[in-house]
């Protein structure tokens, strides 16, 4: 019986997927501050969220790939529709769980990322986690350790368990671009937007909506929340799902950062101490791989 060939990239290759993945991670710290001031409800929220990225994601790819919508969508087949259904329940998850419980709550949530992905990547594609990559996940969970530490108890479960369904969606969806490297990033970005939209629109009254909240989710939709989401896709093909999924947790640091200043949430002192843990780790783990590719 032949072995299995374990996907692993180079260095400088995961180099520039870890980069790319930090981008994304940025972008996706904001979704909290949009979705608090959207003055909406979830399901609101969420078809707006869906319906923006849709248009964004059909539009970029008409003007920047030949063969336009349909063709990538035909092209990159059963693969991309299921990374859109993917989408759907993270992006879906995470709106609900930032409206059902705290924004620090729902980031640290998505920082076990790592361990889901790991598992999913090690069951479906059998790549090997990295000694490296083990270490950076050790620091990571000791700062969310310290974190939770810290909880007085007050979080909202059903918005945690959110969030839990939110990461695992996240999880399973990079690992399945890692499998398939050549499905368009933006159009299951795109798909998963329109899946939103579709699914939400049921529930919602698009024209009660203020022109105030148009606008906020369309910053949103339009830019930061795809963009970010793409970035983080595009990056799966130089990295693995794990090392990605792992540098994302950039967004358990910004997050909770954003809370403070545009709705003084303040974090306790195990907060700010475990997401220090944390943003050290990534810096850590990227300079590590920086000096063994020299």
């Amino acid at each position: 019986m032949s072995e299995t060939t374990s996907i692993q990239p180079s260095r400088n290759v995961r180099l520039k997927g870890i980069g790319i993945a930090l981008i994304g991670a940025a972008l996706m710290s904001l979704d909290p501050v949009f979705i608090r001031f959207s003055g909406v409800e979830e399901l609101e929220t969420s078809f707006l969220f869906g319906l923006f990225t849709a248009i964004s994601m059909a539009v970029v790819i008409q003007l920047k790939d030949k063969r336009g919508v349909l063709k990538v969508l035909r092209e990159s087949g059963w693969p991309l529709l299921a990374a859109g259904i993917l989408m759907l329940g993270s992006a879906s998850g995470l709106v609900f769980a930032i409206k059902n419980t705290s924004v620090a709550n729902t980031f640290l949530i998505f920082s076990t990322t790592p361990a889901i992905a790991a598992v999913f990547s090690w069951i479906f594609l059998r790549e090997k986690v990295s000694g490296q990559t083990l270490f950076a996940i050790v620091g990571v969970f000791a700062g969310i350790a310290v974190v939770v530490s810290g909880s007085t108890g007050t979080s909202n479960w059903f918005g945690d368990m959110l969030a839990v369904f939110a990461v695992s969606c996240l999880a399973l969806m990079m690992t399945l671009l890692r499998k398939f490297p050549d499905v368009s990033r933006m159009g299951a970005v795109g798909v998963g937007g329109f899946l939103l939209a579709l699914t939400m629109f049921f529930f919602t009254e698009p024209s009660a909506f203020s022109l105030n909240t148009w606008l906020i989710m369309g910053a949103m939709g339009l830019l930061t929340a795809p963009f970010g989401r793409v970035l983080s896709m595009v990056a799966t093909r130089y990295a693995t799902a794990t090392e990605v999924s792992m540098t994302l947790m950039l967004e358990t640091v910004l997050a909770p950062i954003w809370a403070f200043i545009f709705f003084t949430e303040v974090p306790g002192a195990n907060s700010l101490v475990g997401g220090a843990i944390i943003l050290v780790t990534i810096v850590a783990y990227t300079l590590h791989l920086t000096r063994e590719e020299g």
